[in-house]
């Protein structure tokens, strides 16, 4: 058993019984289950993600790493980048299905406060590898790329996935250059 792997205190108890507690009775909660994977999906809901079905798409995508997660077993948070600012849709919480149903309410509008977003996603994952030390941190990024901001990478981020929604037919190119000045996966969404 790892030293600072946290102790499953039911099975502990019931190993010990009646007994004074002694280092043998002590049960550990697997490392496995204690380091749940964080995936941090950062929703780009700005007006111009409305054109072309691409917040329709980037909410479907959302959903499925929702999907994913819950079949990880693994923990979710959803933050939203567009008019109203940033905002958390969920904090990090065991991924759950029912996240689902709000991201489905969610309209589009304004810019895409970039910036402050990937900072707020920052303090998220620091605050997460606080309480789970040894769990995977993945930043997912879906957006159309469409702010002149040029934030940094997030640090606490293990591994970085921009999902590009940009307009096809006419690219601006910035999610792809993001992702080579951040060492991040540049992946393109389904064509529908």
């Amino acid at each position: 058993m790892a030293a600072g792997a946290r102790i499953h205190w039911p099975r502990t108890l019931l190993s010990k019984g009646p007994d004074r507690l002694r280092r043998e009775h002590l049960a550990r909660v697997p490392q496995g289950a204690d380091a749940a994977a964080l995936h941090l999906i950062a929703l780009d809901h700005s007006g111009s993600m409305r054109h072309g079905g691409r917040l329709a798409a980037a909410k479907a995508y959302a959903a499925r790493l929702v999907h994913e997660a819950t079949r990880a077993g693994a923990q979710v948070a959803l933050l939203l980048l567009g008019g109203q600012g940033v905002q958390w849709l969920q904090g990090a919480a065991p991924a759950r299905r029912a996240a689902i149903a709000p991201l489905s309410r969610v309209g589009g509008g304004g810019g895409t406060p970039l910036a402050e977003g990937l900072l707020e996603a920052q303090r998220s994952l620091h605050a997460h590898r606080r309480r789970h030390g040894g769990a995977r941190h993945t930043l997912w990024l879906l957006t159309d790329g469409r702010s002149l901001e040029q934030p940094e990478r997030p640090a606490a981020a293990d591994r970085v996935v921009i999902v590009d929604f940009d307009d096809r037919t006419r690219p601006l190119g910035r999610c792809r250059v993001w992702a080579q000045h951040w060492g991040a996966e540049l992946r393109q969404p389904p064509t529908p």
